[in-house]
């Protein structure tokens, strides 16, 4: 073996694991929000779990992907540890898949199917197929596929030359007897997770391994423990993550780390055990890459099928092995390492923008309540909320701004967008319902009076407020376009009674029922109110406009009330919904 060998190795070892990382990321990016929804089921069912992590496995090809996420959800509160054993349990599963499409490269015969099956056959139509989808093709998911199909390409390229680059060692005695060493079960699993430590990702180090296979002086019983070890070196991925992590994070680690010791020594006193009584001829042929597919595939379902009735017991060691202290770490609102998985990562932002909404309604009500009885417990509550909204728009900006440097489908930088705009108007509701706290306080503290008008009017306009917020907060928790149409005929009604409750604060100035300073301070809600009202709108347009892919703000508000009859029937409705009470003469303003 020369030097070029070396070199032709090292080169197809690149190719292999980037055709890898590109096609994962692809296959990522194009599931989108099939993935999400496959992780928003996510139960305490252990078998629901497995099947989850399985099929999240197959669509993103990396178990140590599906882990890294199972720990980024874990450390941010989204789930609980005994929810993601199974999920770590079924990703074992889901990765054997990478190894029975690069079995394929064992195939023998010469008839036209059989060839076209090999990866010398089909890989270099993939490869043509895909970069006239990537090149020529304008519509994004298609450029997706050929991006997927050029990654395969790579993939099975990088494979066939590291294969060739290693047919010479099959007459290297020295080789052959190397891998006789590998038969010691210890030293094969010791090596056997040292490689796939190194590339971090156990479909990878298999997928060398049956390069290495097609030499024909890797037997199956040097073969057997070298693949228990790989399943073991790739929870190094998860461990990396988790440093740093809460408590929680790091179990799930942990756990990841624990099925796979504890299966493979599970697996290699039974199969060794059956050895010892059969004596398997098999164990001193040379192995193939569909054997070595069969092996991968049988040890991660004998090991979960053990394993699986005991998710309890996993979780009670990862505790055992990392207790609780007397202050356990708090779990982080946006976790980062959920950004390799950019669909999730969304899902996640909006989760934590609509707690945003809901902390700014909590805030808002409060700050309403207190305008009619003050209460000193909820004035601090309001300040103490009001920074708890600034921390969330300042965190979920920076995590959304570091997500938008991500490699997104349009789809999810659609989302992004809504989501920027959206936590900017959430803020500024908060700002506002902090100015009617103000309001609130200096009524209470300078003692001010309104007339019962006054009162009567503001409690119109507070209903209004509280349903167009209401709305506002369901379309975007739901993603509801067809109620976010609501919000804008709404905030006309809001806009109409402000606008007439000016007027008849002016005429109750100039017949001396209400006073100067107590006027300033109804001035001030009402410009509070009404920007609020705004600001509902602002998020129910940014829903739309991103849905219907326009983005001018004022053409598409003076579109929908110029040349909209749903527009117009919902103002009406909601104006005969919200009636300021009559004057004193029985006459509405």
């Amino acid at each position: 073996m020369s030097i070029f060998n070396i070199f032709t190795l090292l080169g197809g070892l690149a190719m292999f694991l980037f055709g890898m990382d590109i096609m994962g990321k692809a296959l990522e990016k194009q599931a989108g929000n099939r993935l999400q929804m496959i992780l928003a089921k996510m139960t305490d069912n252990p078998i629901k779990g497995f099947m989850l992590g399985l099929t999240a496995t197959v669509v993103v090809q990396s178990s140590s992907a599906t882990t890294v996420m199972m720990v980024g959800f874990v450390n941010s509160g989204l789930m609980e540890l005994h929810q993601a054993v199974g999920v770590i349990m079924g990703s074992n599963v889901g990765t054997t898949v990478t190894a029975w499409i690069l079995s394929l490269a064992g195939l023998e015969g010469d008839g036209f199917f059989v060839n076209l099956l090999k990866p010398t056959g089909f890989t270099p139509l993939f490869g043509f197929a895909g970069i006239i989808l990537y090149m020529f093709l304008k519509n994004d998911r298609l450029k997706g596929v050929g991006t997927i199909m050029l990654g395969f390409c790579l993939l099975m390229t990088g494979m066939i030359s590291m294969s060739n680059a290693m047919a010479p060692l099959a007459d290297m005695p020295g080789f052959q007897e190397l891998f006789v060493k590998f038969e010691m079960p210890l030293l094969g699993l010791l090596v056997g997770a040292g490689l796939t430590a190194l590339v971090q990702s156990s479909a990878a180090g298999v997928g060398v391994l049956q390069a290495l296979s097609l030499t024909g002086a890797v037997t199956c019983g040097s073969a057997l423990p070298i693949i228990l070890g790989q399943n073991i070196g790739t929870c190094v991925t998860a461990m990396l993550s988790a440093v740093g992590a809460n408590k929680s994070a790091q179990r799930t680690a942990i756990v990841h780390l624990y099925f796979n010791i504890i299966g493979a020594l599970l697996f290699m006193a039974l199969f060794y055990g059956l050895n010892a009584l059969l004596h398997f001829s098999f164990m001193s042929e040379p192995v193939t890459p569909f054997m070595i597919a069969i092996i991968h595939t049988c040890f991660n379902l004998v090991a979960t099928a053990a394993l699986l009735p005991f998710a309890r017991g996993l979780e009670k060691l990862a505790y055992l092995t990392i207790p609780d202290r007397e202050n356990p770490g708090k779990t982080e609102m946006l976790d980062e390492r959920l950004l390799v998985t950019p669909a999730v990562a969304v899902q996640n932002s909006r989760m934590q923008t609509n707690n945003m909404g809901e902390a700014v309604r909590s805030n808002l009500l409060q700050a309403m309540y207190l305008m009619h009885k003050w209460d000193q417990k909820y004035a601090d509550s309001v300040q103490e909320n009001e920074h708890v909204v600034d921390t969330y728009e300042d965190r979920i900006g920076t995590y959304l701004v570091k997500l938008s440097e991500r490699d997104l489908s349009a789809e999810d930088s659609h989302e992004v967008t809504v989501l920027l705009h959206t936590i900017g108007d959430f803020e500024r509701i908060g700002d506002h319902a902090c100015n009617i706290y103000d309001s609130a306080k200096e009524i209470h503290e300078k003692d001010l009076t309104l007339s019962e008008e006054a009162w009567s009017e503001i409690a119109v306009l507070e209903s209004v407020i509280q349903d167009i917020l209401d709305r506002t907060l369901y379309a975007f928790g739901n993603n509801d376009l067809h109620q976010a149409t609501k919000i804008e005929p709404l905030e006309q009604v809001v806009d109409d009674l402000v606008r007439s409750m000016r007027d008849r604060h002016i005429r109750r100035l100039q017949k001396g029922i209400c006073g100067i300073e107590a006027g300033f301070v109804l001035q001030d809600m009402l410009i509070n109110y009404e920007r609020i009202a705004d600001h509902c709108s602002n998020i129910a347009i940014a829903m739309i406009e991103v849905a219907e892919d326009r983005y001018d703000v004022h053409e598409y508000v003076n579109t929908m009330r110029d040349a909209n009859d749903k527009f117009d029937r919902r103002y009406e409705k909601y104006g005969r919904r919200y009636v300021l009470p009559e004057t004193e003469k029985g006459q509405v303003d």
